[in-house]
């Protein structure tokens, strides 16, 4: 017998009393829900009833002090309905949508509102094919982040569903393990994201649901993806797949999926106007109204890919730089290239899964308005350097003053050097270096391509973005003028993440991006 054999079944023969103990109380509530004609009682009784009579269903449950009949209706209500403000709450019209979408769909991608009750949903859910749907020996697979207290979080959320109306079955779960439940010979367990390869060559998995899937860091997600799908047809398990979050950061798992044309997921997106419907809604307006105040809203309420906002950029910046943008584009429009002033190029070339991205910007009226950004999913080479020709071709003649790159690309430097009849030797790259660190001049001012190291200057250019993002005139306007068409612009920004100085590029979104608008706004300097 294998190591990995005799730990299963160090594991059932240490579950195997527990089972058996719990069954005993489970049965009861199993007789509880079985009908005289051996069906079992629906999931949610005020399914069953017309809109506007299941208020008056939930009302007369409240006020009932027969205990042969309250809470006796339904699923629902027998184990004990889901509590706000100390107050039970009805399932509402979109959560119907849910329970009917799992009796016809096997896989299922939930976008979903912050706080809408999705999760609380499959808690009920689970339980309740747990006793009328799957049988002995069935598994349940639960993905939360990459936390050991998230999964015995989850895994406390779902003993506690008995707690209040059957304490027995409550105490018997919580002597089984932190992140595992056994309830009537079925075995849910959580699994961290980080720790999801334990998840693989189970059998009989009939269920599995990653819970805020989007959170889950990059280098993780598609890894789930992979063992979470690799299910799908399996004999003996061939689950139904949830993946289930509020949205993070753009090109993330969750985005990647809405954009597939032909994705094996069946999508539901639920924003915040899902929360308001119904006699007892989860949000009130007040509480709508005062989340539209937190600039998180458009992730956490309507659905967008915004990511975490960062803790480099002031959001009230960001949006100062936005409104300026708005405001120049009336007399200086992005679209006209010209205005005879100094242009400038940024480039961060990206290497294997990294993007390309070249941003150009001009010192115009005393700010600087940027008025290209692009980001180039693995480009070729050559068509790098024609889009640097076209760009260039654009600025007025002598306009475009240099362009600045990442110093770690030597192939696109010695390439650009060619094209613009500069040497491309690192002998002549370190004289003019020291000749004008000597004299104390910007090198911007005798090479046009310039190569800047961010691993010596990347704390600093950080900083001079922050500054020139933030800085503001004696009227209180930006320096820095952003149109909103640029919304990964905007985005890169907004969700920039730092630590110790150092740009945080897992947390960033689009970090190509703002690389490249470090190195373009690296051109501009403090007045003395």
């Amino acid at each position: 017998m294998t190591l990995g054999n005799l730990r299963k079944a160090a594991i059932l023969q240490q579950d195997r009393p527990q089972m058996l103990e719990t069954s005993r109380e489970v049965e009861a509530l199993k007789t509880r829900l079985t009908l005289p004609n051996g069906k079992y009682k629906s999931f949610y009784y005020g399914w069953n009833r017309p809109i506007k009579l299941q208020g008056q269903h939930e009302a007369r449950l409240s006020k009932s002090n027969n205990p042969k009949t309250k809470d006796n209706c339904c699923f629902y209500h027998i184990i004990g309905a889901a509590q706000k403000d100390g107050h039970d709450m009805p399932l509402l019209s979109y959560q119907k949508l849910l329970y009917r979408m799992l009796q016809e769909r096997k896989q299922i991608w939930i976008k979903k509102s912050r706080g809408l009750g999705v999760t609380t949903f499959f808690l009920y859910w689970i339980a309740y094919c747990y006793l009328t749907k799957w049988k002995a020996g069935d598994r349940v697979c639960v993905v939360v982040g990459p936390r050991i207290d998230l999964a015995e979080d989850f895994i406390a959320r779902f003993k506690r569903l008995f707690a209040r109306n059957f304490p027995g079955i409550y105490a018997e779960l919580s002597k089984q393990g932190l992140t595992y439940a056994i309830l009537n010979l079925v075995k849910v367990e959580a699994f961290p994201s980080h720790h999801v390869d334990a998840m693989r060559g189970l059998d009989k998995v009939k269920f599995i649901l990653a819970d805020e899937a989007d959170y889950f860091p990059p280098f993780q997600q598609k890894e789930v993806r992979s063992v979470i799908e690799g299910y799908i047809g399996k004999p003996n398990s061939d689950p139904t797949v949830v993946l289930v979050s509020t949205p993070n950061a753009p090109n993330g798992l969750f985005q990647q999926i809405e954009l597939e044309p032909n994705s094996l997921y069946y999508k539901f997106f639920l924003d915040y106007h899902y929360g308001l419907e119904g006699p007892h809604p989860i949000y009130s307006e007040e509480q709508i109204e005062k989340a539209k105040l937190s600039p998180d809203f458009p992730r956490e309420f309507e659905g967008q890919y915004l990511g975490l906002i960062g803790n480099v950029i002031s959001p009230t910046a960001i949006d100062c730089c936005l409104e300026l943008g708005e405001e120049m584009d009336k007399t200086t429009p992005i679209d006209d290239w010209s205005i005879q002033t100094q242009y400038v190029m940024g480039i961060d070339a990206g290497y294997g899964s990294s993007n390309t991205a070249i941003m150009v910007s001009r010192f115009v009226n005393g700010k600087v308005q940027l008025i290209y950004a692009k980001e180039f999913t693995r480009p070729n080479f050559s068509d790098i350097i024609d889009t640097v020709w076209d760009l260039k071709d654009r600025c007025p003649d002598g306009g475009l003053q240099n362009i600045i790159i990442d110093a770690s690309n030597s192939e696109l430097y010695t390439a650009l050097c060619t094209e613009f009849k500069q040497n491309p030797s690192p002998k002549y790259l370190a004289d003019k270096q020291a000749w004008c660190k000597k004299v104390n001049t910007p090198l911007e001012s005798h090479l046009f391509v310039i190569p800047v190291p961010f691993s010596i200057r990347g704390r600093e250019m950080l900083s001079h973005l922050k500054w020139i993002v933030e800085e503001q005139d004696e009227d209180n306007k930006a320096m820095f003028a952003l149109d909103n068409r640029f919304n990964q612009v905007v985005t890169a920004l907004r969700t920039a993440q730092a630590t110790e100085g150092l740009l945080s590029k897992e947390d960033t979104a689009f970090d190509d991006t703002l690389d490249s608008l470090r190195l373009n706004l690296s051109f501009y300097r403090r007045s003395v």
